[in-house]
């Protein structure tokens, strides 16, 4: 009735496609609502009849309009959604290859891959810890791959006469093509992932009841119910460690979550999400032994190794069109290890992006080499600040020898123009794929003979400060490292 009044008159098939209704069902609701007086018919459209309310149907449609603006798709009773997230369990059968293809695009060491791998199979939640900047956020992203099957999610489901809106195209990833055959009131989807940062807070875990439309959203664990939930950053919510880890200590061990309604009305659906915390911060700062303890599957991210950041700058110089040598890798490390003592991943991505701006500005061939790597470490790292006139670099009032001279001189004529392409017979890039252990481009640790492969689709570049791995484009043109070592 709702519906009607907002569609004035239709025909029954157009209301039961809206509403996800078979059309022998839609008939038998109008049949039913016509003997009380509610609508009418109206006459024949095609082979379908044309209805609409009646004066009396009209203002008990308003009044409902009052409690309720809902008008789409019919949800699912409570007991039909827990039914199917129960049978939609995922059933994971992990090896080393398997977790390797979940993280095919990124730089990651086989000893990493083994903690991941059971620590998916076990039951309780993932917690990734380490330095900032050493890929936690991008593995955490990426876990959701280790899944390849399709779930049901409803578009709403029924609590108590109550509706509560659960699919999400912002999180759920729907088939291209939905079954004819199907409940439309169900969307065929990729398992969800849900990543939330600071900015997580109680209320996100319960109903949020929208006044104005009579209507429940459902709390985040709920919509990544067969999927994975990401609490990144962990620690630096509004809310303190221990109070979330204690509002899904119940979930966690039985599997089942509890929820209110506005008005009192209590009731259970299944917790069937994988929950992930990543942090920078050092675990015994978030809280004591028995907080840790139930965090059961710890993994360390840290610092990479020389092999694994030469792979990384040489995959991103690549997507980025810089041509790179084996003596500015050798020359960024060092570089980075004199600022942050070690070796991380976002190092090599953030020097190249950040070259792309000065050699855009200035109009210079994209090469990475020793004088532009110093120059991007200049603005890139912190210097330390010291107080006083004395400090080298601080402003000075005497000028250099000529440069009063200098100063009040006619300009010069414009310069030339800057060139923007570099000269083919310049040394190659390491676009150029070459063999393994030639001295004029970047190289990378000695590798076997390719093995063949279909030549993936080309990726942007990566954009992602925080990405563990650096950009898989163009990973084909270079050889298969040992032991699948990417």
């Amino acid at each position: 009735m709702r519906r009607l009044l907002i569609d004035r008159e239709a025909p029954i098939r157009s209301i039961a496609e809206q509403l996800g209704l078979s059309l022998p069902v839609a008939r038998a609701l109008a049949d039913d609502l016509r003997d009380k007086t509610l609508l009418e018919y109206q006459g024949l459209d095609g082979r379908d009849y044309r209805i609409g309310l009646t004066d009396l149907g009209r203002s008990t449609a308003t009044e409902r309009m009052q409690q309720s603006t809902y008008a789409s798709y019919v949800p699912v009773p409570l007991e039909d959604y827990v039914r199917v997230v129960d049978a939609q369990r995922a059933d994971l059968r992990l090896n080393r290859e398997g977790i390797r293809h979940a993280f095919q695009d990124l730089v990651v060491a086989d000893e990493l891959l083994d903690q991941l791998g059971p620590a998916f199979m076990n039951d309780g939640a993932i917690f990734l810890y380490g330095p900032p900047g050493t890929g936690k956020t991008s593995l955490a992203e990426r876990m959701i791959k280790v899944h390849d099957d399709w779930i049901l999610v409803p578009r709403a489901v029924e609590v108590d006469g109550q509706v509560i809106s659960l699919f999400d195209p912002a999180i759920h990833e729907a088939a291209d093509e939905q079954p004819v055959e199907m409940d439309p009131r169900w969307v065929i989807c990729r398992r969800p992932i849900i990543i939330v940062g600071g900015e997580l807070n109680m209320g996100m875990l319960g109903l949020d009841y929208d006044v104005h439309a009579g209507l429940y959203q459902a709390p985040i664990q709920m919509k990544a119910n067969n999927g994975l939930l990401v609490v990144d950053d962990f620690g630096r919510q509004m809310v303190t460690p221990d109070e979330l880890l204690n509002r899904w200590i119940v979930p966690l061990s039985r599997g089942i979550d509890f929820l209110s309604l506005s008005y009192g009305f209590k009731f259970t659906i299944p917790f069937e999400a994988k929950l992930v915390f990543s942090t920078n911060l050092d675990p015994n700062s978030l809280g004591d032994d028995a907080f840790l303890r139930r965090l059961r599957n710890k993994v360390f991210v840290g610092p990479i190794g020389d092999d694994a950041f030469t792979w990384i700058l040489a995959r991103v110089a690549k997507a980025n069109g810089i041509q790179a040598s084996a003596e500015a890798g050798l020359h960024m490390r060092r570089v980075a290890r004199e600022n942050i003592g070690d070796l991380r991943p976002y190092i090599a991505v953030d020097f190249c992006e950040l070259m792309l701006g000065i050699c855009e500005y200035e109009g210079l061939p994209r090469v990475l080499d020793e004088e532009m790597i110093d120059r991007v470490a200049e603005v890139y790292f912190c210097k330390d600040v010291e107080v006083g006139p004395a400090r080298k670099g601080a402003v000075s009032e005497h000028l250099s020898p000529g440069v009063a001279e200098q100063a009040f001189q006619p300009p010069p004529a414009a310069p030339h123009a800057a060139p923007t392409a570099f000269p083919a017979a310049q040394a190659p890039s390491v676009a150029a794929a070459p063999a393994v252990g030639a001295p004029a481009t970047l190289q990378v640790p000695a590798q076997p003979a390719p093995v063949p492969a279909a030549e993936p689709a080309p990726i942007a570049a990566h954009t992602d400060s925080s990405v563990y791995a650096g950009v898989a484009a163009g990973a084909a043109a270079y050889p298969t490292p040992v032991d699948g070592h990417r």
